[in-house]
């Protein structure tokens, strides 16, 4: 009989609770012991009703619990390159959703400290590479189905309905590369197996004139070159009117693969005095659920494999670095090189 291990999660916000819901009922080898939220709300209502025996409202309180095996970061972004380096110091295997930090510099010392503690598993959250969807597409890039990818072009946008929380986190988001965009940087640097070497980056508060305030903006678009010289192109919006938005395409000399090219809820197509109509995906908790699913299934895979994820602390630190580029690329109106 395989051992459950044991974990805590910090953070029950919108994705935290998603995790936390994950790891205490759809993960058969995981079992969720702990959480804790400055939000004394959270951590009752998620205790009471799941049974949750232990609940704290400090993260250095949490990892001094001997009866956990490893934690799953859900804090807020400042905090997640001092809570890595506490939880890896206590001895705990550690997932943490992006970003890895702030700024390149955090990112580096989260870098070390994973370092330093070879033998445990370290796992960033970039679910994206979970969905089965863009498994298939890089299953036919390695088998080279088009040939050696020479371009991507790559389109998230939150729904319009939304906005009012984008607006509220815009102060502690980073900006719109950093908090959407570098989910597509990661999936660039995966699909073309590359690095980028120059970024130029253009957009505006068009909609939503409140972005301006905080140096951001409601779309975006990015151009990359990669150092081999393959070509990338993102467009990153948050205020889509017909809901949640991924598209990726990629294309080789041989053809081109495209994902989620209609953002469609789901198969069924409804046919109504609307005429004829695909319902769209309205959150990215809703996109990509399996996903997230699958992602927390590695990292505890990982955790009793005693294997490492295939996603490394130092992917979250070039994912950083790039979408860091793309902001310095928009605020200045140049190519920023890397």
């Amino acid at each position: 009989m395989i051992k459950k291990i044991k974990v805590g999660i910090v953070g029950l916000g919108r994705l935290g609770r998603v995790h936390a819901y994950n790891i205490a009922f759809n993960i058969p080898n995981a079992e969720l012991i702990a959480v804790c939220s400055v939000i004394p709300e959270e951590v009752e209502s998620v205790s009471k009703e799941w049974g949750i025996p232990y609940v704290y409202a400090d993260f250095g309180e949490m990892i001094k619990n001997k009866e956990l095996d490893a934690v799953a970061i859900l804090s807020p972004s400042p905090f997640h390159t001092e809570h890595i380096e506490m939880a890896l110091n206590a001895g705990l295997h550690v997932f943490v959703d992006k970003p890895l930090g702030i700024n390149v510099e955090e990112c580096k010392l989260s870098e070390s400290a994973v370092a330093r503690h070879p033998n445990q598993v370290f796992m960033i959250g970039f679910m994206r590479r979970y969905d089965s969807s863009y498994k298939y597409a890089k299953q036919l890039i390695d088998q080279g189905k088009i040939g050696k990818p020479f371009l991507i072009k790559l389109t998230s946008c939150d729904p319009e309905h939304t906005i009012e929380g984008a607006i509220r986190f815009g102060a502690n988001s980073g900006g719109l590369f950093i908090d959407m965009t570098v989910h597509d940087i990661d999936l660039a640097r995966w699909f073309l197996q590359d690095e980028v070497e120059e970024v130029y980056a253009i957009g505006g508060s068009f909609v939503h004139k409140e972005f301006d305030d905080y140096k951001d903006a409601d779309n975006t678009l990015a151009l990359m070159r990669f150092k081999n010289g393959g070509m990338a192109m993102f467009h990153s919006g948050r205020n889509a009117a017909h809901g949640y938005q991924v598209e990726t395409e990629i294309i080789g000399p041989l053809g081109s693969l495209r994902i989620a090219a209609e953002p469609r809820k789901n198969l069924c197509t409804i046919f109504d005095q609307n005429g004829i109509v695909n319902e769209c995906s309205q959150s990215f908790q809703e996109r990509f659920n399996e996903a997230y699913l699958e992602e927390m299934k590695e990292f505890v895979r990982c955790i009793v494999t005693g294997e490492k994820p295939g996603i490394t602390v130092h992917d979250g630190t070039m994912n950083t670095q790039v979408a860091f580029a793309a902001t310095q690329a928009f605020h200045e109106r140049r190519i920023v090189k890397l």
